[in-house]
């Protein structure tokens, strides 16, 4: 597989919205990025930001930049390898992507989250239910470092009634 050099700054500096734009698409063949993501990486190779911001303008009018689609693709690539919806909604605001995009597509991504947390710690632990309140709590900080919520937990780990005295 052929890689694109690094242009070099003065390279760069002279640059046209066409390179710009071929250095962005170059970028998408790989994967989706969220629309400020592509445009650091632009940035970081030195491109002047007015053509950045120009050829990502463009790139966005003709679909080929979402941050919807993006945002639909990360979570579905990060619950199936079991990651919960608050280190997802975490990593997407690390990339700069407008939370109320982040709440439709968790909402819309239909994913039943405490049933995902539920086998996400079978994986880890097991079938049998955690047997004593210390794995419970190891499970329990498991699955939250994993990013599920509290009410996730629970249902994953059962309401835990055995253990009341």
């Amino acid at each position: 597989m052929r890689r694109l050099r690094r242009p070099d700054t003065e390279a760069a500096e002279d640059a046209d919205e066409r390179t710009v734009r071929t250095a962005a698409l170059a970028l998408l063949a790989g994967r989706e990025f969220a629309r400020e993501e592509l445009r650091d990486r632009l940035l970081r190779r030195g491109y002047p930001e007015p053509l950045v911001t120009s050829a990502i303008e463009q790139l966005v009018s003709e679909r080929l930049v979402s941050d919807e689609r993006f945002t639909e693709e990360l979570i579905r690539q990060r619950s199936m390898r079991g990651q919960g919806p608050l280190r997802i909604r975490l990593e997407l605001r690390e990339r700069n992507v407008a939370d109320g995009v982040v709440d439709e597509a968790l909402a819309s991504a239909g994913i039943d989250w405490g049933e995902r947390a539920h086998a996400v710690r079978r994986r880890r632990f097991g079938a049998k239910p955690p047997a004593d309140f210390r794995e419970r709590a190891k499970q329990a900080r498991f699955l939250q470092y994993r990013g599920f919520s509290a009410d996730q937990v629970r249902v994953a780990l059962g309401d835990g009634e055995e253990f009341e005295q």
